[in-house]
């Protein structure tokens, strides 16, 4: 049997709200279920990364300690931060990446900065225009998710870039995910191909062309219905209706428990529907999905929740590992190289 590819997760072990004490807690998580030969880096302050590794009692050889002497802020301007802080736990780590010390990068810390540093340092894929951040959503259909992009990298697009989300986010859910010709549609504000913008009228009639299995227009409100597996947007548009999922479904769970708690009557519903819940909670938590990856760029790059805790930390890096493992990005690249485009 022939010894399996060695894989390398660069790790921003100082990026996010509660790092690196989530960071660390997300390994314990991690490390029995990863595969033997997937190997950990943590870039960061090493003598805090080691008094975390030694209070939770973690020793592993897949695991190994890259010092930096910098951190990169929620504030700081992306393109100064990647120009004065070089020695910075997220830049070391993009760097390593570029320069084929490791397969992909994971981090909780600035977006800005690190999808500025993917597409400059890492750079992007020969032909891509714009990577696009891409969000995992559940849907109404069990064990069925839908990929949103762009939700936040291009605010403002061409019907090109479009019609490449498109292809990253086939590519996406068909090697990572395992889905079959994955149907895509593109977010408008109705289903008709007359409906919408100048962009979206223009990506419509593109899209139709490519090879792709294209089930045009989805409403925002059919974004979750399950009868898509990618939906395309622009940057800005995908933003809004993100946060504005995230939003509802807060909403949602503090209206449920104030009406379960309320009175005898709710709390004894409560009780019996406690299963059904938990499944409700579960399905709705963002750190079961693990984090958002930056497609179209030279390299796998993960976006965790800025308030990422262990357990979702856990799932950001077991989805780097599906995703390197999975060699979607070789295989987007091929595809992306037959389809001409122009603005």
């Amino acid at each position: 049997m022939e010894d399996r590819v060695r894989m390398r997760i660069a790790i921003d072990a100082m990026g996010g709200d509660f790092a690196p004490q989530a960071v660390i807690d997300g390994l314990a998580l991690a490390l029995p279920i990863l595969d033997p030969n997937t190997k950990l880096l943590l870039y960061g302050d090493e003598h805090r990364l080691h008094e975390c590794l030694v209070a939770c009692q973690i020793q592993d050889v897949r695991l190994s300690l890259v010092a930096t002497s910098e951190v990169v802020g929620y504030d700081e301007p992306p393109s100064l931060a990647i120009r004065n802080k070089r020695d910075s736990s997220l830049i070391r780590a993009i760097s390593d990446v570029a320069e084929g010390h490791a397969d992909c990068v994971l981090s909780a810390g600035s977006t800005g900065a690190l999808l500025t540093g993917a597409t400059l340092i890492i750079k992007r894929l020969q032909g891509i225009k714009r990577p696009a951040l891409a969000t995992l959503l559940p849907t109404q259909k069990k064990d069925r998710c839908v990929l949103l992009l762009d939700c936040g990298a291009n605010t403002d697009c061409k019907p090109a870039y479009l019609v490449q989300f498109a292809l990253l986010g086939a590519g996406y859910m068909e090697h990572v995910m395992g889905i079959t010709k994955p149907r895509i549609a593109l977010l408008n504000n109705g289903t008709e191909e007359d409906k919408g913008n100048e962009l979206t009228k223009a990506a419509h009639g593109r899209l139709k062309a490519v090879p792709l299995s294209f089930a045009g227009n989805c409403e925002a409100r059919d974004v979750l219905s399950g009868d898509f597996d990618v939906v395309v947007c622009d940057g800005f548009d995908g933003n809004v209706l993100l946060k504005g999922i995230e939003g509802a479904a807060a909403l949602m769970m503090t209206l449920l428990k104030e009406g379960l708690t309320s009175s005898l009557r709710g709390k004894t519903g409560a009780m019996l529907a406690r299963p059904a819940l938990r499944t409700l909670r579960k399905t709705m938590d963002y750190a079961e999905y693990g984090g958002a990856p930056l497609l179209g760029v030279n390299a796998g790059v993960v976006k965790a929740h800025g308030s990422s805790n262990g357990k979702a930390f856990c799932s950001a890096i077991r989805q780097c590992e599906t995703l390197v493992a999975s060699d979607m990005i070789r295989a987007v690249g091929k595809i992306i190289e037959t389809v001409v485009l122009e603005d």
